[in-house]
């Protein structure tokens, strides 16, 4: 089974999560995206005028089919500070493989990230406009469309992105908003995060009843910058790049995921020992305690603005 993953803010959980078990995700067309540049990267648009003119004849307009967009991984913290309210919202976790049998009509691929428009393409085009064979015209409209819709520029490349396209027939529209139902037994888990109030956790947790799907929370450590998961159980989960697997090694104090080997991370280890030997080494407090710290930081501030 491979999960993706889709962020929302946390006033979004009553339109997507449906009390029938239904989640509906919001799908826009390639003209819509949010990075303006990204049909930028099929070819290089600084080409020989002739070579565009022959272009836009053999192509046109990219094909519009809707289009979801996912995470392939739970743990992107930028993707939980821009799409999830700073860390307010939530997360969902779909079944990959269920989400294809409920919506048959539908394509996934993982999003390629660039740094410049693509050398092959532009190759291609050379090619199709010398030799007018008719087989170069469809390969350039495949190649085309592949990169139209599976790649973005390099900088976006932390989103880990992986997406869904739909046929027309498989949206349902309300004004300018293209909405996906997706099936029952697609969402397999629900995960608050670290800054969720505890109103949308208690929501997501009945959601989950309805679902009949996990429930994990997102939680930020001490000891790394990786976070984790711990479900309504409290068992603790890492994401080990394909689905949330149960950590095989963790503190016996804090219960934050460890090194394997290690039974108790550094933050459990300090002592009223270490303590005390931190602040007879800490030179602030001997300043302090003879009255002249602030004249001492005043001066660094002097030496540092010269700077």
């Amino acid at each position: 089974m491979s999960n993706i993953y889709k962020y929302a803010g946390p006033d979004t959980i009553d339109l997507i999560m449906k009390d029938d078990g239904v989640a509906t995700l919001k799908c826009s067309y390639p003209k819509d995206f949010n990075d303006p540049f990204e049909l930028f990267l099929t070819i290089d648009y600084r080409t020989e005028p002739e070579f565009l003119a022959y272009y836009e004849e053999v192509i046109g307009e990219i094909p519009q089919l809707p289009t979801t967009c996912f995470s392939r991984s739970p743990a992107v913290t930028p993707m939980w500070a821009h799409y999830a309210n700073n860390l307010q919202g939530f997360a969902i976790q779909f079944d990959e493989s269920a989400l294809e049998r409920g919506v048959p009509n539908s394509g996934f691929g993982n999003v390629s990230y660039l740094r410049e428009p693509s050398k092959g393409l532009s190759d291609l085009l050379e090619r199709a406009y010398v030799l007018q064979k008719p087989r170069y015209i469809a390969w350039l409209q495949q190649g085309v469309f592949q990169t139209a819709y599976y790649s973005k520029a390099e900088y976006w490349s932390y989103e880990n992105e992986r997406r869904m396209l739909v046929e027309q027939s498989e949206v349902r529209s309300i004004g300018n908003t293209l909405l996906l139902d997706t099936p029952r037994g697609c969402v397999t888990g629900l995960i608050a995060g670290p800054r969720a109030s505890q109103e949308l956790r208690r929501k997501l947790q009945e959601k989950a009843a309805v679902f009949e799907c996990n429930y994990y929370e997102m939680k930020i450590g001490r000891s790394s910058i990786t976070p984790f998961f711990v479900d309504a159980s409290s068992a603790v989960y890492n994401f080990d790049g394909q689905s949330l697997a149960i950590s095989s090694s963790l503190c016996d104090v804090c219960q934050e995921p460890q090194r394997s080997g290690t039974t108790t991370c550094s933050w459990c280890k300090i002592s009223k020992t270490h303590r005390d030997d931190a602040a007879g080494r800490n030179t602030y407090r001997m300043l302090a305690h003879y009255g002249i710290l602030n004249d001492y930081l005043d001066g660094v501030r002097r030496i540092n603005s010269k700077k």
